[in-house]
């Protein structure tokens, strides 16, 4: 088991990547806090996750709000004693070009996608001192490199987190606290699913997108980035620190879309 007895809390961990991360985690060994909004969906989660086997706790909170990171992270602390990896995976996805983003959803989404993960990176940071060391994962976007004319907000957010990222893996890694961030391409969740469906694809719209988008025949699945997750966060990787690294399926600099003959 690859994240044997590891203390890891997972942010928007009740759907999506979260979710995938969190389940495959445990299976890997770690003890897993589970964190969403929805109480209810939230332990039906850890409950899935403990009668597998697994080990899971549970927190809550909208992280909108500048006072529950440090109070999430006392939870942990008060569950399992100590916390040895941090998943910054939450993120609201704001819809909206430069000239109709208003001030709430720019604010909402900057509080949500990148004053939360440093909060809770501030308030872990203690915590880790005490163990010696820890592992801080932050679940970026593609998007981050300019993004989609349609996602401003999300991709400022998003930009914005590579850089802290970067900070603070650099300011802390002589104390053995690595900081690593992936940009995920475009994702299969149930989200996404049904974000597709209510902009009028057809339910079987994931086997049909283009090799243009998804060279492989199919986009990537919460899995995928689950266990590219577990290697950032095992002790294999104990000498890799401040990497932005992408997961997709082409390269982001230069990218030439590879095109059909005609």
């Amino acid at each position: 088991m690859r994240l044997k007895d590891k203390v890891i809390l997972v942010t928007g961990s009740t759907t999506g990547i979260g979710e995938g991360m969190a389940r495959v985690f445990a299976r890997e060994g770690a003890h897993v806090v589970v964190h969403g909004t929805r109480e209810e969906v939230a332990r039906q989660v850890a409950e899935d996750i403990r009668r597998e086997g697994g080990r899971a706790g549970l927190v809550l909170g909208d992280l909108a709000d500048p006072t529950i990171p440090a109070k999430m992270m006392k939870q942990v602390i008060e569950q399992c004693g100590r916390i040895d990896g941090l998943v910054n995976n939450a993120a609201v996805m704001t819809r909206g070009n430069f000239e109709v983003t208003d001030l709430a959803a720019f604010d909402r989404t900057i509080a949500v996608n990148l004053r939360a993960p440093f909060l809770l990176a501030q308030a872990a940071l203690p915590h880790f001192r005490k163990v010696g060391g820890g592992r801080v994962l932050n679940i970026g976007s593609v998007n981050a490199y300019s993004g989609e004319r349609n996602q401003f907000a999300y991709s400022v957010s998003k930009g914005g987190l590579m850089t802290l990222t970067r900070n603070i893996a650099d300011a802390y890694a002589v104390e053995g606290i690595r900081v690593n961030q992936f940009n995920v391409g475009w994702t299969l969740t149930t989200n996404e699913q049904a974000l597709k469906e209510k902009e009028g694809l057809p339910p079987d719209w994931p086997s049909h997108v283009s090799k243009e988008f998804a060279p492989s025949g199919r986009i990537l699945s919460p899995e995928d980035i689950a266990w590219a997750a577990v290697y950032f966060l095992s002790d294999e990787s104990a000498l890799i620190n401040g990497t932005v690294m992408e997961l997709e399926q082409f390269p982001m600099i230069g990218r030439m879309q590879a095109r059909s003959p005609k």
